[in-house]
């Protein structure tokens, strides 16, 4: 980091620009089904970006292929909340393209036919 980049970070605190603050104070995303396997990408028709937060602006670099909700999160450092209120903002604004949205979750026999092949090993 440069001289000019690194005002608001502190070594010892971290970010100084605190969760809250890079969401405006809000605690939901306008999106509910964000989870943390959902797949985000950037759009093709994505707007323009000079209106963008910084936050916003990094996950729109990011996700130029498919990423997890999770994956953001973690590329970003920042709580999994935050990083769901933001995509939620990107996807309103059609920004980002959401694959996947929901988790499938395996058939009952499915699961029990591997777990006894793993007691068999």
């Amino acid at each position: 980091m440069t001289a000019r980049e690194d005002w608001w970070y502190d070594e010892a605190a971290g970010p100084l620009v605190r969760p809250y603050a890079m969401v405006r104070g809000r605690t939901r995303p306008n999106a509910p089904d964000l989870h943390l396997v959902t797949q985000v990408r950037v759009s093709a028709f994505a707007s323009d970006q000079t209106s963008l937060t910084v936050e916003h602006r990094e996950i729109m670099a990011l996700c130029t292929r498919p990423l997890s909700v999770a994956e953001v999160a973690a590329y970003l450092d920042v709580p999994l909340i935050v990083v769901k209120i933001l995509l939620s903002d990107l996807i309103e604004r059609g920004d980002v393209i959401v694959q996947n949205s929901s988790p499938q979750i395996p058939d009952r026999d499915l699961l029990q036919a591997v777990l006894d092949g793993v007691r068999g090993i």
